[in-house]
Parts: C-alpha cells; structure tokens; sequence
C-alpha cells in the first residue's frame, strides 16, 4: 500500500458493534436537548445581543440571530444524518475517519480537542467574572492575583485564576459522578436558566418603546449580514451532542430530535431576548459589558439584576458541563482507535465513564483557565467548529456513497439533498474566511503541534494500520 494510501485510510464500521462500545445508553431525546441548550444558550445570551444592535445590525439584531440560527441549522441537519447513521463517540471525528481517511479525521479531531479545551477554559475565565460580581452584592471579594490570570489589565507579575481553576475541578468531579447525575443536574440547570430569561422577557417587555425600533436597519444589510457572523458563534456547541452518540438510547429516532431541537429552543430564547433588549433601550446604548442589567437599570427594576446575573452563572455551568463532556468523549473515541495513549480510553467499570481521560482533560482546561487570558485562549473556538461543520457537511455526500452504512435504515435524511449539504459546507468555509489573520496563525500552529504528535505516534500506533500490517504480513 502506498504511504498516501496509508494516511488515507477509511475506519471500518460494522454496525453489529454500535453497542459494544463500552459506554452506558442512558440519554433520553429530552436529555440530548437539554444538553444541546445548555451548551448554545450560556453567557452569551446575556452579552451578544447588545453588542450585535450597537456596533452591527441595530435593532435588526434580532434578525441576525435568525440568519445565523439558519445558517447553523444546515450543518446540524448535516450532523443529524451522521450521527443517526454512525451512533459512535467521537461526533466529526469518526464521521470524518469513515468517510476521508485517517490523517484527515487527525486534523479534524485535533482541531476539536482545541475548541473543547479552550471553549471550556474561556467560560470558566468568563464565569469567575460573573461570580465575583455575584459575591461583591455580598460583601465578599478576592483579591485581584487571585482571580485574574497573569496579562490581564491591572494584574501585574504572576496572577492565577483561582475561581476559574476550581470551577473546571468541580464539573470534572461531577461528570466523573456518572452521565446520568450529570445530565440530571444539566437538565436542572438549563430549566432554571430559561426560567431567569423568561423573567427578564416577561419584565422587560411591559417597558418597550415602538420607537426604539427605528431606524430598524441603521447599517444596512451588511450590517445585518456582520452581525450574523457574531451571532453564529453564539450557536456553537450543539455539535457537543453529536458526542454522546454512543451513550444514547436510540440514537436513530433521539439523535436528530435532540441536535435540531436544541437548536429550536435556543434560537426562540435569543431571538426573544434581542428583540425585547432593543426595544426596552435604543441600540446606541448597548455596547456594554452587561447589556441585560443596564437595561434592568434603566427601566429601574434593578431587584431582577441579581436574579440575572444568577442565571448567568447558571448558563455558563451547562456549558462547561457540555463542552468538558464532549471534549473528553472526543479523546475516548481517538484513543480507542489507537491515535492517542490508552489511558484517555479507560473506562471506570462502575460508572461506565472514561475517569482517567476526563480528569486529564479537566486539568489541562483548568490550569489553561487559571493562568492565561481570556482574550488569548478564545481565538482557536470558533475556527475550529467551523473546520468541523465544513468537513461534516461536504462528508454527507461520501457517507451516502459508502458500501456498508448505505444500506443501514437511517430514520433522518438530510432534506433537499444535494443542495442542502453544498449550502452548509459554503456558508462555513466563508465564515472561515472572513475570520481574523490572528486566529489563523495561531490555528496554524495548533496543527503544526497535532501534525507532529501524529506522525511522532498516532501513524505507529493507529489500530486500523495495524490490523493492515497484520494482514500485509500473512499474505
């Protein structure tokens, strides 16, 4: 076999092993959902909308969310049909290892090892922030070398995010617990955050000024079309669902229900939001750090603030049970095809969960979230998704084609096929495009690191090579 055929070659799937993979089928399509919300609808909802309307779309924010929702909606349809086809771990990962080959699958797998790492340890930065303003209402506060990472505006010398740090340690405690306490306290969490939003609407909305919302396009479509940009990496995170394949029961009829519901729900909640904030302030006035409670303080209703900034917290703690979920499910689903070390593939016979891989991945996420600034560790999210839903989107085609899964009775079809999946892949790869020449660098050097460490051990260690090997040497 030729080296390019080497790199290239294509994971078996034989359908009879879909439920031996070790993991334990404990998700419901209501849990699936429960998680895809937790991950979309986190900090976010209380920060994008304002700064969307301010510097982009105007009052029109609410229809950059819509367009964005859309847009994002292709790929998971994309994602729906490989995940009710391929119900395995590892989301893009193996769907891309099935249909391209290896080396591919590698650089795709490492690209989501950085969003999971760095979207976990951004949130946790971003949580301790709303934490210590929730502790300040109480008098309590830490001082500052404890709990802003060295680089950051007014912390001079070594500083570790102390608040942060812990917070990752805490949710590795509580997935190592077990999925179904996890998702328990999930679904729990993402009730009480909805809740926290319906209150705001449902306070909000007795104070909105029709004339707020004019001028409702103030830049015009580009500016409509600029803050969708923004808006779509609000959405990112349902592709963490796809992860829990493996763990779902019925992932044929659950899995689709639980990547486009999430989706659904999320879109209503920003959409509600967006247009309920411009119309309580006028847009000019929303580039704030918290653009929720300035508009509580403008409308004078500042009891609700707290409860806002509760969910806040809230709403980052199912995203960092998510994203630290899926990251560590990614690196069980490498390390069982022989690309990562063992131990990330170890699975506690009492829980049915990898312990080892997830407290290792929860460290690394916590001493990331301790010592460097969220500014830095934010750049490699959103090219790294992007990466994902290209690969996936274009992948349907190859996945249609492919000898053995062709003739498994999928329950989900992506809709209008072939156009549907060309769409997606092209929305992706334009937003890839047009995103900073910084994030691209530092992309770049990511997979210049994955590249090595693939070729340095993942080449002589892939299972699937050696089982090549194997028969290379008997013939």
């Amino acid at each position: 076999m030729k080296a390019s055929q080497r790199l290239l070659v294509k994971k078996s799937v034989n359908p009879a092993n879909f439920n031996k993979g070790g993991l334990e089928k404990t998700l419901s399509a209501f849990s699936l959902t429960m998680m895809g919300v937790g991950a979309i609808v986190g900090s976010g909802i209380f920060i994008t909308p304002g700064i969307i309307a301010a510097k982009y779309a105007g009052p029109a924010a609410m229809l950059s969310f819509v367009i964005a929702a859309v847009v994002c909606s292709l790929a998971a349809l994309c994602y729906a049909e490989f995940s009710s086809t391929i119900p395995l771990a590892g989301s893009a990962y193996t769907y891309v290892y099935t249909v391209f080959g290896e080396f591919l699958a590698w650089i795709l797998g490492w690209s989501l090892i950085s969003e999971y790492l760095f979207a976990v340890s951004s949130v946790a930065v971003s949580w301790s922030s709303y934490f210590q303003n929730l502790m300040s209402g109480f008098g309590l506060k830490l001082p500052t070398f404890l709990t802003a990472a060295a680089g950051t505006a007014g912390v001079s010398g070594a500083g570790f995010n102390l608040i942060a740090f812990v917070v990752v340690l805490a949710v590795s405690l509580l997935l190592v617990g077990g999925l179904q306490e996890s998702t328990r306290v999930n679904s729990i969490m993402v009730i009480v955050k909805i809740l926290v939003i319906v209150l705001f609407i449902g306070v909000a909305i007795f104070f909105v000024k029709p004339a707020n919302y004019h001028p409702f396009m103030p830049h015009g479509v580009s500016g409509l079309v600029k803050g969708a940009s923004l808006a779509f990496y609000a959405y990112i995170g349902f592709d963490a669902v796809s992860t829990a394949s493996e763990e779902v029961k019925n992932p044929k009829r659950n899995m689709p229900i639980g990547i486009v519901g999430s989706l659904v729900v999320a879109s209503i909640l920003y959409v509600a939001m967006a247009a309920v904030l411009v119309g309580v302030v006028h847009y000019s006035k929303l580039n704030v750090g918290d653009p929720v409670a300035y508009a509580l303080a403008v409308i004078h209703q500042n009891w609700a603030a707290g409860i806002v900034s509760l969910g806040a917290v809230v709403g980052m703690t199912t995203v960092l049970i998510v994203m630290l979920y899926g990251g560590t499910r990614l690196l069980f689903a490498i390390s069982r095809d022989g690309l990562l070390p063992k131990v990330f593939r170890t699975v506690s016979p009492h829980t049915k969960v990898p312990v080892k891989s997830t407290w290792i991945f929860g460290i690394i996420a916590s001493v990331f979230a301790a010592v460097i600034p969220l500014d830095k560790i934010a750049e490699l999210v959103n090219i790294g998704t992007l990466f994902a839903f290209a690969m996936v989107s274009i992948g349907v085609f190859f996945l249609r084609r492919h000898e053995t899964l062709q003739q498994i009775n999928s329950s989900f079809k992506v809709p209008f096929y072939p156009v549907l999946p060309v769409v997606s892949f092209l929305a992706c790869v334009y937003l890839m495009l047009n995103l900073q020449a910084f994030t691209w660098h530092m992309f770049g050097i990511w997979l210049v690191i994955g590249i090595v460490i693939y070729f340095a051990y993942s080449y002589r260690h892939s299972r699937i090579r050696a089982g090549l090997r194997a028969k290379e040497s008997k013939s």
